[in-house]
């Protein structure tokens, strides 16, 4: 089924940079909000997509690293 959305141009070329810089289109990222909105998407694939994420996306932690109680609490 074919969809026709309105939205600003500057918006509509900043989500293709976004969605280029992800290896997707537009088109797929919208496809995916709408199974995520409906809850359509299967758990399995979310549960992979979120490892992805988690693995390729910056602010993980450094190989090796193991969380620490105590040195989570400590003031810089």
């Amino acid at each position: 089924m074919n969809l026709t959305l309105s939205a600003d141009p500057e918006l509509v070329a900043k989500a293709r940079a976004y969605a280029r810089s992800h290896q997707t289109t537009l088109n797929q990222l919208i496809r995916d909000y709408m199974e995520t909105l409906v809850g359509q998407q299967n758990p399995e694939e979310s549960a992979r997509q979120f490892a992805e994420l988690a693995l390729h996306r910056p602010g993980r932690s450094p190989k090796g690293f193991r969380f620490d109680r105590q040195g989570a609490h400590q003031r810089s």
